[in-house]
């Protein structure tokens, strides 16, 4: 006896008067996937024109719930269509399949009712349910911070210096050429527009202070923050990020370490650290190119620039961009280690914290500069 599989799914097109039979035939079964959404579709071409439409169901051999809701989507397009349907010659479990399978049209969505008002209002309560969500992560962050600093600097036994010179070696030294040449460029440039600008008014030898006060108080430590910001500061959230994914944050507090004083501390001294240093040799470069750019433009010699940089800008135009400088890196510190404890276990987690890292970032850096220049000048600085 052998035992031969039904046949794929098919169907028979035959006339009755106004009736249009559609006489089904072989296994309508989720086995036969694409051969049964193939004759579904045939199916329901076949019966749209018609003023009446029978689905015979006696050649059926299989029926599955997948046969069943594909049958009743093509009846129920037919019918769509402006034909009467109905079912023929079906058996009780046939019966069931095709009540409990029954295919349903998506129902679409209803159109909200939009106030821009209020949606205006959701947003901006949102926006600063988040804003106080990161400033109240910032302030535990900084205070978990603080008292690690305290328990190294009272045993001094857990302080780890080889990492922080290693971190400040990547975070300082491995800078130095970008930093120079981006401030070196913008004093060019900012040298240039002065020159010209000034040269209208037969006062171009000014555009020397001007170069003079603007990157040691502003540029240097700005660009240079900046730059930190998008290269350390996003390398810092990865590190972290990458350990929290491989759950290796976890690990050191199983064996007993902070990962406060293990990763974090070292990072953030190593910035606080190296922003000075870099913030002293970008303002070296940015005066370097407005001096250079002063030559080119308007023969001033080297010795004249140096002279009057010296003469006409005093020791706290260039101790205000210094003071900033650590005050930035505590900051870049701080929302680069939070973004990164933030990762959850995925690729995309990490990159969209890296992402908000030197965003934040580079804003609070700006935000800083910004108070700092309200306060100096305030107290006439």
């Amino acid at each position: 006896m052998s035992n031969s599989m039904p046949a794929e799914p098919a169907f028979s097109v035959e006339r009755d008067g106004e009736t249009l039979r559609l006489v089904l035939r072989g296994a309508w079964t989720i086995s036969a996937s694409r051969a049964l959404e193939s004759a579904a579709e045939s199916l329901s071409a076949a019966g749209k024109g018609a003023a009446r439409v029978a689905i015979d169901f006696a050649g059926v051999a299989r029926l599955d719930t997948a046969g069943a809701w594909l049958i009743d989507k093509a009846r129920t397009q037919i019918a769509t269509a402006g034909a009467a349907t109905e079912y023929q010659r079906l058996d009780s479990d046939q019966s069931i399949l095709l009540r409990e399978a029954a295919y349903a049209p998506p129902a679409p969505e209803p159109k909200r009712k939009s106030n821009p008002v209020l949606d205006f209002l959701v947003r901006f309560g949102k926006w600063t349910a988040m804003i106080g969500d990161n400033v109240l992560t910032g302030v535990t962050f900084f205070g978990e911070l603080a008292a690690a600093a305290l328990r190294v600097m009272f045993n001094p036994a857990l302080s780890r210096p080889t990492s922080m010179i290693f971190h400040m070696e990547n975070f300082a030294l491995r800078a130095v050429p970008i930093i120079v040449t981006i401030n070196f460029l913008v004093g060019c440039i900012v040298e240039q527009q002065g020159l010209y600008q000034l040269r209208r008014f037969g006062a171009s030898t000014y555009a020397i202070e001007l170069i003079g006060v603007l990157v040691l108080r502003e540029l240097g430590v700005l660009l240079t923050s900046i730059m930190v910001a998008g290269r350390s500061g996003s390398a810092i959230t990865a590190e972290l990020g990458s350990m929290k994914m491989r759950e290796e944050v976890d690990a050191l507090r199983v064996m007993g370490m902070s990962p406060m004083e293990v990763l974090v501390l070292p990072r953030v001294l190593a910035l606080i650290f190296s922003l000075p240093l870099l913030t002293f040799i970008a303002d070296i470069a940015g005066i370097a190119g407005g001096m250079i750019t002063a030559y080119v433009y308007e023969g001033i010699s080297f010795e004249s620039f140096i002279v009057r940089v010296h003469d006409y800008i005093g020791l706290n135009t260039f101790l205000v961009g210094l003071i900033k400088a650590p005050f930035m890196a505590l900051v870049i510190g701080l929302i680069a280690c939070v973004e990164g404890f933030r990762v959850q276990g995925s690729a995309e987690s990490l990159g969209r914290q890296v992402t908000i890292s030197v965003v934040n970032a580079i804003f609070m850096v700006i935000f800083v500069d910004g108070l700092f220049a309200i306060f100096f000048a305030g107290i006439h600085y």
